[in-house]
């Protein structure tokens, strides 16, 4: 997996920049598989997306993963490293249909493409439930089942079939002890640093343009050293 270079980072942002987040997940997973069909990625299950952004957010920004989070018992703020090496251990996403234990049925895992129909889907009930509705498999003609009993069960099994779709890591308050689990969005969080990221590049880029007169390409073209270097010495002249 290669890092993002500049050009390529600014050229997400400005695709992403006005999309919806499930959009922007796609958009990412697709510069963490270039060669693939954008179109085939969002029918993906959802821990394969995922395991290719952690892939592209190592060799971009590295396996630390800094974090803040509210202690939902104290509200103290706390401040944590989360190394990525921890979630190696999670087997990859089952292929072929989730066969649920004890059950007659048959699930495909959630993909991007399921999330956005129900991003979409203003019907009432449980979001989970209807997810599960999505991903049932029946044979043509052959009656739905009552899902709503077979709900924890069916997540249950998904989840075992595909433990990278939701992760989960523990958390605990120095403050007062208070223990939880928290969820972490890949996709959410690898689109906040790469919106930070730009931003510092368009601020680069128009300090660089307006000192020397350079265009965009040739700015971004250079390496982070040599553009740090530039941008030391047009700084200690506007000081």
């Amino acid at each position: 997996m290669q890092a993002l270079s500049a050009e390529r980072l600014l050229r997400a942002w400005e695709l992403g920049r006005d999309r919806h987040p499930i959009d922007r997940g796609v958009l990412l997973h697709a510069l963490a598989e270039p060669d693939a069909d954008p179109d085939a990625l969002a029918d993906q299950p959802l821990g394969q997306r995922n395991r290719a952004l952690f892939a592209l957010r190592a060799a971009t920004f590295g396996r630390q993963l800094p974090a803040w989070l509210d202690c939902p018992a104290c509200g103290e703020r706390l401040e944590l490293s989360l190394d990525t090496a921890s979630f190696d251990t999670l087997a990859p996403p089952a292929e072929g249909p989730v066969e649920v234990a004890g059950l007659r049925l048959r699930l495909r895992l959630p993909t991007s493409r399921d999330l956005a129909a129900l991003a979409g889907d203003t019907s009432a009930g449980d979001a989970a439930l209807r997810l599960l509705e999505h991903c049932l498999i029946t044979a043509p003609g052959a009656p739905t089942p009552a899902l709503a009993p077979l709900l924890d069960a069916a997540s249950e099994a998904l989840e075992q079939a595909d433990p990278w779709a939701d992760l989960l890591f523990a958390s605990t308050c120095g403050a007062c002890g208070h223990a939880w689990d928290v969820r972490l969005d890949i996709a959410a969080f690898l689109w906040e640093e790469l919106d930070a990221r730009a931003q510092r590049l368009l601020d680069e880029v128009h300090l660089l343009a307006s000192a020397y007169g350079w265009p965009e390409a040739d700015i971004l073209a250079l390496s982070e050293p040599r553009r740090a270097a530039y941008l030391q010495r047009v700084e200690g002249v506007t000081a």
